[in-house]
């Protein structure tokens, strides 16, 4: 049980300079070794707007953003209108009294008026400094600390400017030492550090660590993170980095780099991905293994570019025309993420088809503290039945080529095995001319329409295609269900939702004495239908928790198992769910007042 859990939330305009604030509590609270999660509510906005930044740290897990603020920074005042009415006893507010006017706050909420003009003598850029540094002073995390990140921030720009903002944070400290009630719980320092990083950055780290070295994409939001990282890296690494004129040109790219030999890998969110969607096919027709991710936002079309969604299932279900294999997983994290990719790859390679990822916004975007322990960059590299040039037979270059010697007018780039896996010969291997198009073709690449459109050739080609399918699933963990066995409620849920469906199923307990357990599902394709129906058929009522309007994913699951759900949480408004929302949903479904509830996300309003 966490003994100190706590969560931050500073608000403004777009351009009050609230990243800078969040990264230094980020980077303080996690070199303490402090677990935490951040979400940043933002609009598309450079300037305006409302930029709602949530930081939550605990000595426990931290799966999501939580319930609650304990400490409010309002930089302007309609950020104070918001959510002070929100705020419960215990918490404070720390502000410009020159220019904020609180309200009335409920009791118990401590009010904390920063005289930011005078502390800083009409520095405006020194404000957040100082509501920093007060924060930190009423938690208990000494003034070394901030020290320190104001000069790793500020290093760039010389010492006077890190002097400068060391006086002001100082400033700030002492004043909310004479002046503030510091809180009831400190921020402990528990003798280790943790690594920050977002989703995206995990993303591309998993890209790394996979030997990733093509990495193409067009900038769309919330995905161009990982093209950034992947881009500051590029030169450091060996990867051959690409911003290409459009998603078309992107998947397109990425093909022809993974037919050449190498690992090739991009990013987008929905709107790209619909115009990869040929190329996909073209990945399936080809048999080459690529791995593309969708950061899913909220759609359709632009829709809302920095909100968060879980609504491309079945776009990635149905991505190209025609029947072909393809694998499709939802990581549940940023570590998971991390994880994912190199497992990806080594399916892809092995089945020689495209691999596509679904996250979205709120992991992508959000940050997050992770054990550098737990980011193994040297993971197992499985390539498959691949022919290089050299003439060893696997990724690892350790093995004889397993199909022996060939000739051009012998090699069968698409032969009919019995596993549907054919040898996979790249380009310049002597011996091995072949025919790579999109088009339908023989076992040896001969395009069939050329020729006589077979209807017994296309029926092979189709069912060897579809028979890599019948292995992969033993390669892959089904879900847990994780929770009492016998329980009055199974939450179901995947890809991001695992988090804050695993808090509200120990609140469930703690504080309403309802039993719940949990599914999370990350692999979509294959589908785990026999495990998963195992574990549904002994459940009392099945709730499906997801952020999308139509319940893609309980459509899916009636697909799959023929197992309908008994009721369902769904969330559409951009924002993600928070543990009340589900605790709430499950209370009035078990009561018998709907078999559908659509939480109102409240604390943005």
């Amino acid at each position: 049980m966490a003994k100190v859990d706590f969560a931050i939330g500073i608000g403004g305009e777009a351009g009050q300079g609230i990243a800078t604030p969040g990264d230094i509590l980020a980077r303080i609270f996690a070199r303490r070794g402090l677990n935490l999660n951040a979400y940043n509510a933002y609009q598309s906005l450079t300037r305006g707007g409302h930029t709602f930044l949530t930081i939550r740290a605990s000595d426990g897990p931290v799966r999501n953003m939580g319930d609650k603020l304990d400490i409010l920074i309002p930089l302007n005042q309609d950020t104070m209108d918001r959510h002070l009415r929100l705020l419960g006893a215990g918490a404070c507010v720390l502000f410009d009294s020159d220019k904020i006017k609180p309200g009335t706050p409920a009791e118990g909420v401590q009010l904390c008026p920063l005289p930011i003009k005078q502390l800083t003598a009409g520095n405006k850029l020194a404000a957040n400094t100082v509501a920093i540094a007060a924060t930190l002073q009423m938690l208990g995390v000494e003034f070394k600390a901030l020290e320190d990140a104001l000069a790793r921030i500020f290093k760039r720009k010389g010492d006077a400017v890190v002097a400068e903002n060391v006086g002001f944070a100082r400033t700030g400290y002492d004043y909310a030492t004479s002046n503030f009630k510091a809180f009831p719980f400190k921020a402990p320092n528990l003798g280790k550090g943790n690594a920050v990083l977002t989703g995206n950055m995990a993303i591309a780290l998993g890209g790394i660590a996979a030997g990733v070295k093509f990495y193409a994409a067009y900038p769309m939001s919330p995905s161009t993170g990982v093209l950034m990282y992947m881009a500051s890296h590029a030169r450091q690494l060996g990867i051959m980095v690409r911003q290409v004129e459009d998603e078309i040109g992107v998947m397109n790219m990425v093909i022809g780099a993974a037919h050449a030999g190498c690992r090739a890998m991009c990013a987008t969110s929905g709107g790209g991905f619909a115009l990869m969607t040929e190329a996909v096919g073209m990945a399936g027709m080809l048999e080459t293994p690529v791995v593309c991710v969708d950061v899913q936002r909220a759609g359709p079309a632009t829709g809302v570019p920095t909100k968060t969604e879980q609504g491309d299932l079945w776009q990635m279900l149905g991505a190209g025309q025609g029947d072909f294999p393809r694998l499709i997983v939802a990581p549940t994290s940023a570590l998971d993420a991390f994880k994912t990719i190199p497992e990806l790859f080594n399916l892809c390679d092995q089945y020689q088809c495209p691999g596509l990822v679904l996250s979205d916004l709120l992991i992508s975007e959000g940050t997050t503290s992770i054990d550098p322990k737990d980011l193994n960059f040297k993971p197992k590299i499985e390539r498959g039945e691949v022919i290089w040039p050299n003439g060893n037979g696997n990724g690892n270059g350790n093995g004889a080529n397993p199909f022996g010697g060939a000739t051009d007018n012998s090699y069968l780039r698409y032969k009919n095995t019995e596993s549907g896996i054919s040898p996979r010969a790249v380009p310049g291997v002597p011996g091995h001319i072949h025919v790579a198009a999109s088009d339908e073709h023989d076992e040896d690449g001969t395009l069939i329409s050329d020729e006589f459109t077979n209807p017994t050739k296309r029926r092979i080609m189709v069912e060897k295609r579809a028979r890599k399918m019948e292995t992969v699933l033993s390669q892959i963990a089904p879900p847990n269900l994780v929770g009492p066995e016998t329980a009055e409620v199974t939450l179901v849920g995947w890809g991001s939702t695992e988090g804050v469906i695993r808090e509200a199923v120990e609140k469930l307990a703690a504080e309403e004495g309802i039993v719940a357990n949990q599914i999370a599902v990350r692999w979509i394709v294959p589908f785990h239908a026999d495990e998963i129906s195992h574990m549904l058929t002994r459940s009392k009522r099945i709730i499906i928790v997801e952020n999308n309007q139509s319940g893609q994913f309980a459509r899916y699951l009636r697909s799959e198992t023929g197992i309908a759900a008994h009721g369902h949480i769904r969330k559409y408004d951009g924002e993600p769910f928070m543990p009340h929302h589900i605790v709430n949903a499950v209370k009035d479904q078990l009561s018998g007042k709907t078999e559908l509830s659509v939480p109102e996300h409240e604390i943005f309003v």
